[in-house]
């Protein structure tokens, strides 16, 4: 999962302080309404179970924990025991209890690119079927119909059905120093060596022409300044950041794999080695000019941590970060000066794809599912209704970017909080649709392995992009042949 890290320490102190999720006072409130009492009189065939799940250690499942774990077991008598680990951790005992049918998990954390997985092994409850054959169970303020199009990754592909409750969502999207872009002096100089205004970059041609100003005009003024970020670590990130955003702002979409017949090499059909993805791929790997040192040895949060210390003029960076670099002076140098826009994109792009074809970043995030071998679906359906409440939702969305309801974005709470991310959750209301989620890929852990070799060899400058893009084409058409893939 591409995540900004909290610690359980810090989360718990803001949350004692009523600075990240709301006060404990309001929780009351709500736990006192009406609506509270039908909680108590549905769980009541489950009180003395114990229901246990685990999530990737987030804020928001870190929130669900600490909060929302506690406050349902006093509201209904069922004990939730919550493992928060690390992504590998959270991937790796959920997947050895769904293979073994071992029962040990009655809720599983979905992120959006692995759910595919879970489907094709039947790993996970048909939530749509359990639910119409438990009307009891179902809380009246659920509505599905509230939540985003970002619910529709979690539903079967053949029946529509849903697999998974999304409780987080956010794009990766284009951050920009403010300051630095509207600095007077800096603006003059920029026309004067380029002959046009300084301005977010909506092409390829001006993000390098950017990236190269601010490099250069960092080391004139002897500043810690370079002029991009890059997310080229020796870590699957490297490709993450190719295939889910430079690759579609350039036209290639789902890494270049054709489904149709399961290749990806232009010879074999695929578009992973065509001339638009090594162009794109080759100004990637430019790219790396204009970075500050620790390009090379970061991932989503290096990144994160590389703009939000000033370190960088422009770059890519998940949405789920964008809230606390805006805000939280405690973490970020550049408060108060950060701009938000959508991707650069090569020419006709962002045409096509408001046209309805293709789309030009990444929308990623996360859900609750139940696996099939889960001993308690009942209980664990109830409390991943509960976590998924609207009355919980702003909270969410105010601590990480991540809204998954249309009615959190009218909430007192996130209208007033827009503003000070530059309009990020408007960005996202408004164009979100420009955005997909990881293409349906059952094996997409074993593309991004495959692909990882010689992309680093390419970061490394041991081969050129081009042939690296080659390469990988090959071994990924090779690798889907080997798993029965194509003809």
């Amino acid at each position: 999962m591409k995540t900004v890290r909290l610690s359980l320490a810090v989360l718990v102190l803001l949350l004692s302080a009523g600075l990240v999720f709301g006060s404990g006072e309001k929780e009351e409130e709500q736990m006192d309404e009406g609506p509270q009492s039908w909680w108590a009189q549905a769980a009541e065939p489950y009180q003395g179970v114990t229901i246990r799940g685990i999530s990737e250690s987030t804020p928001p499942s870190q929130y669900m924990q600490e909060q929302l774990a506690r406050s349902f077991q006093e509201e209904t008598g069922i004990t939730v025991e919550f493992e928060v680990t690390s992504w590998d951790q959270m991937y790796d005992k959920a997947i050895k209890d769904m293979e073994a049918a071992t029962g040990i998990y009655d809720f599983v954390y979905l992120e959006q690119d692995i759910v595919y997985a879970y489907l094709q092994r039947d790993f996970l409850t048909d939530l749509t079927t359990f639910m119409e054959e438990n009307t009891e169970l179902m809380y009246e303020g659920l509505d599905l119909d509230d939540f985003t199009t970002f619910i529709d990754y979690f539903k079967g592909a053949d029946d529509g059905h849903l697999y998974g409750i999304p409780f987080e969502a956010f794009l990766k999207v284009y951050l920009y120093r403010k300051d630095l872009f509207e600095d007077p002096d800096i603006r003059s100089q920029f026309q004067s060596e380029y002959g046009r205004s300084l301005e977010p970059a909506t092409n390829f041609e001006e993000y390098r022409e950017i990236a190269e100003f601010f490099t250069n005009y960092g080391q004139e003024n002897n500043m810690e300044l370079w002029g991009t970020t890059v997310q080229a670590g020796s870590h699957p990130a490297a490709v993450y950041e190719v295939v889910e955003t430079i690759f579609p702002s350039w036209g290639v979409y789902e890494w270049g794999v054709n489904r149709d017949v399961w290749r990806a090499s232009v010879s074999e059909g695929g578009t992973m080695n065509s001339d638009t993805a090594k162009e794109a791929f080759s100004f990637w790997v430019e790219m790396l000019e204009y970075a500050p040192p620790e390009a090379t040895a970061s991932t989503w949060d290096e990144v994160a941590a590389s703009f939000a210390a000033g370190r960088a003029a422009q770059g890519w960076v998940y949405g789920e970060n964008a809230a606390w670099i805006a805000t939280d002076s405690d973490r970020s140098n550049v408060v108060g000066n950060v701009g938000v826009a959508l991707p650069p994109t090569a020419p006709g792009v962002l045409d096509e794809v408001e046209g309805g074809t293709g789309y030009i970043g990444y929308y990623d995030g996360g859900a609750l599912g139940i696996p099939h071998s889960s001993k308690n679906k009942e209980a664990a359906l109830l409390f991943m209704q509960w976590v998924t409440r609207k009355e919980f939702a702003p909270d969410f969305a105010a601590a990480g970017a991540r809204i998954v309801r249309e009615s959190t974005f009218d909430s007192q709470r996130i209208q007033e909080l827009d503003p000070e991310v530059d309009g990020y959750y408007s960005l996202m209301r408004e164009r979100g649709d420009l955005f997909a989620g990881a293409p349906p890929f059952p094996m997409h852990n074993t593309i991004i392995e495959t692909m990882l070799p010689t992309f680093l060899e390419a970061i490394q400058g041991d081969m050129s992009p081009s042939a690296a893009l080659d390469k990988a084409a090959a071994d990924v058409d090779s690798e889907l042949e080997n798993l029965g893939y194509g003809d």
